[in-house]
């Protein structure tokens, strides 16, 4: 057998492992159950426990995560894994009654069969006075806000890593009894360790912006950055607003209308108003920090209602999220 067929048949065996280790967890449940929030799927690494709803849902290409390896006793001087790659969150609610125990040893079995490693695992007061409110609160960890939680009681955690050739995977769960409710909340994170992906910085120059203005009225921008879910235009914009600001300084007659477009992920109000707060921070960069007069700029925001491509990928969100001059 040469090298690369061997190397496929342990990619094959391993891959069928992890899909066979999924179904205790999923059983019938199907990828979107109802009563799921929207835009919202089990990560394929790792399905959700039987008769689990998602409440809430993240997903980035590329971003930083820190999770605990170790009890925390303080929440400041906590230690734990920095990684960068792939980072997907989703909060589940478990609303049958099962206990921390019987999830935790669900996941915990699944997990290893599938040939993660267990990295660390804790119980309540094992995992430290500070464990939780690092977790659920601190924003080093999870989003705070994000779900549901519940303080005190049983809580169990477990991380676990996947080594693989293409770049190991990481599955943080966290795992609290909610007693008032009667229901069981597990939150995980998946983390995907991978190089970031370069030369997605398009910076559109005032020449090229004013010729496809000329040919086609409108012109698409990727330079300008945004944190997700956020309408502050970020430092690193600065390369596109400058060359924005330089297109309309050479041509004092053109009037823009300055558009928002996000993906389709999310409820639509929220998106729409989000596109609409992101096109008016553009406009205020241009008028406050360039000195562009406001009546030649217009801010609109559209939502996900004029995508350039499908939102069924990552790299089509992607396209879809830009901002656009459209000329009066």
């Amino acid at each position: 057998m040469t090298i690369f067929s061997r190397y496929h048949s342990i990619k094959a065996r391993n891959y069928q492992a992890v899909l066979t280790v999924a179904l205790p967890l999923l059983a019938a449940t199907p990828v979107l159950a109802a009563g799921d929030v929207p835009g919202s799927k089990d990560h394929p690494l790792v399905s959700r426990f039987a008769g689990a709803t998602i409440t809430a849902y993240e997903h980035k290409d590329f971003d930083e995560a820190f999770l605990p390896d170790r009890p925390v006793k303080d929440e400041d001087k906590a230690e734990g894994l920095h990684l960068e790659g792939k980072v997907t969150r989703v909060w589940y609610t478990i609303a049958t009654g099962k206990s921390t125990l019987e999830v935790e040893r669900n996941y915990q079995d699944a997990l290893q069969k599938a040939g993660f490693q267990m990295v660390f695992r804790c119980a309540k007061e094992e995992c430290g006075d500070d464990f939780q409110r690092l977790v659920i609160n601190s924003g080093k960890v999870l989003t705070p806000g994000k779900g549901n939680a519940a303080f005190g009681g049983a809580h169990r955690t477990i991380l676990a890593k996947l080594p693989r050739p293409t770049g190991d995977a990481y599955v943080f769960l966290h795992i609290m009894e909610d007693s008032s409710n009667q229901r069981t909340l597990v939150n995980e994170e998946v983390v995907e360790i991978q190089p970031m992906q370069t030369g997605q910085v398009q910076i559109m120059d005032s020449g090229t912006m004013k010729n496809s203005l000329a040919s086609s009225g409108k012109v698409a921008l990727y330079g300008i950055y945004f944190d997700t879910d956020k309408a502050e235009v970020k430092p690193e914009s600065k390369a596109q607003l400058d060359e924005m600001a330089k297109l309309l300084n050479s041509n004092p007659a053109l009037k823009v209308y300055i558009v928002g477009h996000t993906d389709s992920q999310g409820q639509f109000a929220h998106n729409l108003d989000l596109s609409q707060r992101r096109a008016d921070a553009v406009a205020q960069s241009l008028t406050g920090t360039y000195h562009i007069a406001q009546g030649r700029l217009a801010a609109k925001g559209v939502a996900s209602l004029a995508p350039v491509t499908t939102n069924d990928s990552d790299d089509g969100r992607a396209q879809n999220r830009r901002v656009e001059l459209v000329q009066q």
